[in-house]
């Protein structure tokens, strides 16, 4: 009766624990990254299918659709019910495309393929780490997430088309080795609009961009990396601009106006270049501070 007892108390030691950390987990995940937006149109055939701070795109073309980011383990479902709540099928998704290697950002592609027959096109340098589900990224601080498959390597500056639609991958490195930032042209009111939708332009907390006093760089040449993305998004022209977070681009922010504004919202060149700026700023300010200490 005693080791009955005993085994039945170690039981619940064990449950409690995977409860406990499964809470710790959930708490972990910010609440926007997981919270449903009504999906909407952005410009021309760019629709956003993401929630209030994961960006996911449709790109919607008369040979099928590209999605760009499958976000969390948890997000495919949030994302197939925008697509199918904007009138478009989920199963016409033939190519999914991501902004980085990151879960926040991948954690979901595995599900995505399964469920649509996509077609995988991921920029080289974050291959490895997508195969590997998370295992191969540079920044071991980061969380795992199911291995997805890879169908096609993109390389920097290479044309995603389908149906009429062209979108360019610019590879920005830094944020991981093959963060991608994706650019295209839509058509909206008679006008052409250059659309920016920024991979990542930042650094986690447990990276370190210099070697200095006893402190190795995350990964050789992290410093050029950024250093060659920051020149790479002032080059970039931009009327529309995105990004793989919400809050890049003042995503709730603009929500708000859009009733009264309309897409027009959307349409940010200033914005961009003074966000930009802004990160450009602080990524020299931490390289000395780097340096320095």
């Amino acid at each position: 009766m005693k080791r009955w007892l005993m085994r039945v108390g170690m039981l619940l030691v064990v449950l409690g624990t995977v409860v406990g950390m499964e809470r710790v987990a959930a708490a972990a995940v910010p609440a926007d990254w997981t919270t449903q937006l009504t999906p909407f149109k952005i410009s021309g055939n760019l629709y956003y299918v993401g929630s209030r701070d994961l960006a996911a795109y449709l790109v919607v073309t008369p040979k099928g659709n590209i999605l760009i980011n499958a976000n969390l383990e948890t997000s495919p479902a949030q994302i197939r019910q925008s697509v199918e709540q904007l009138g478009f099928k989920w199963t016409d998704t033939k190519i999914l495309l991501s902004s980085q290697s990151h879960y926040d950002h991948a954690a979901g592609a595995a599900e995505v393929l399964s469920t649509t027959g996509a077609q995988h096109m991921v920029m080289d340098g974050d291959v490895d780490v997508i195969k590997s589900g998370g295992v191969a990224d540079y920044d071991t601080s980061m969380d795992h997430f199911p291995p997805a498959r890879v169908d096609h390597v993109l390389h920097d500056g290479e044309k995603v088309s389908l149906g009429g639609t062209v979108i360019t991958a610019v590879k920005t490195p830094g944020h991981t080795r093959g963060c991608t930032t994706w650019t295209m042209q839509t058509h909206e009111g008679g006008r052409t609009l250059n659309v920016v939708i920024v991979g990542g332009w930042s650094w986690n907390p447990k990276v370190h961009l210099v070697t200095a006093h006893g402190r190795t760089e995350s990964y050789p040449g992290i410093e050029r990396d950024f250093e060659r993305t920051f020149a790479v998004y002032r080059a970039l022209p931009c009327d529309v601009f995105l990004g793989a977070h919400g809050v890049y681009f003042d995503l709730l922010g603009k929500l708000k106006r859009m009733p009264t504004e309309g897409t027009a919202v959307w349409i940010d060149p200033e914005g961009y270049k003074k966000a930009e700026a802004a990160k450009e700023a602080e990524f020299y300010k931490e390289v000395a501070k780097e340096k320095a200490s």
